[in-house]
């Protein structure tokens, strides 16, 4: 009865688990260049709870465990929004935009123009150009995006949108709701096939339908499980009591 608990309470904690990622995704699902998350989970075979080593392998017993959780980078959907500060990536680059923890990477490209001029993220972060973050001048005017990313204006050029990619994007790290970080010995290189789409924006990708057919099948499967676990744990205290009684 033992393993059939522990069993249950692996599982109950996996389903936990995605449970997490799948209401995250969610609440993401007007986040601006958000990348759905999906959890891997795996099995891991032990033998029983019990005294003694059995080598049979039908003396074994399987759990659940959490092994990772995985990006869904694949484009999302853009949508024209006519603002000449919105800007949509075309391809698999990444913005560079410079947080108080290092360079990070995004494809939110709802840009603002900060106090000091600088062109950065909704969430306040300068975006790169090739020689820093790119300042507009109070007297500019015709703010113009190109599709290599060249920021011009009336008068002149401002400088040029810094696109990087990565030979293994799936090893970036979230850092925050559309921002990755890039793990020691993951090098960004100059994105070549990447354009930049101005009056646009990469919404989220996530299906907010399919995530919630799923949020109702972790639901189902969690209520089946505890109860089921409920159900041992009711048969091993009724075989405590029964056994505990005396003869009369």
């Amino acid at each position: 009865m033992e393993n059939a608990l522990l069993i249950g309470l692996s599982r109950l904690t996996a389903l936990r688990r995605a449970m997490d990622v799948t209401a995250n995704n969610i609440a993401n699902v007007n986040t601006t260049g958000y990348k759905a998350d999906g959890v891997v989970f795996e099995e891991f075979v032990d033998t029983p709870a019990r005294d003694g080593r059995f080598a049979g392998a039908d003396r074994r017993v399987s759990f659940v465990a959490d092994r990772a959780t995985w990006h869904d980078l694949r484009q999302g959907p853009v949508q024209e929004t006519g603002n000449p500060l919105d800007i949509a990536v075309s391809g698999d680059a990444f913005l560079v935009v410079q947080t108080p923890r290092g360079e990070r990477y995004t494809r939110n490209g709802a840009l603002q123009i900060n106090a000091n001029g600088e062109l950065v993220t909704s969430e306040g972060y300068p975006v790169l150009g090739d020689a820093g973050p790119i300042v507009i001048q109070p007297q500019d005017r015709g703010l113009a995006i190109a599709s290599d990313g060249s920021v011009t204006v009336a008068n002149g050029t401002r400088g040029r949108l810094r696109l990087v990619e990565f030979a293994d994007p799936s090893r970036l790290q979230k850092d925050g709701s559309s921002t990755f970080a890039a793990p020691a010995g993951v090098q960004p290189q100059p994105a070549t096939l990447s354009r930049v789409v101005q009056g646009a924006l990469e919404k989220s990708n996530v299906q907010s339908v399919v995530e919630i057919s799923r949020m109702i099948e972790i639901t189902r499967a969690y209520t089946s499980i505890a109860q089921i676990t409920q159900a041992q744990s009711d048969l091993r205290r009724n075989a405590i009591d029964r056994l505990a009684e005396v003869p009369a």
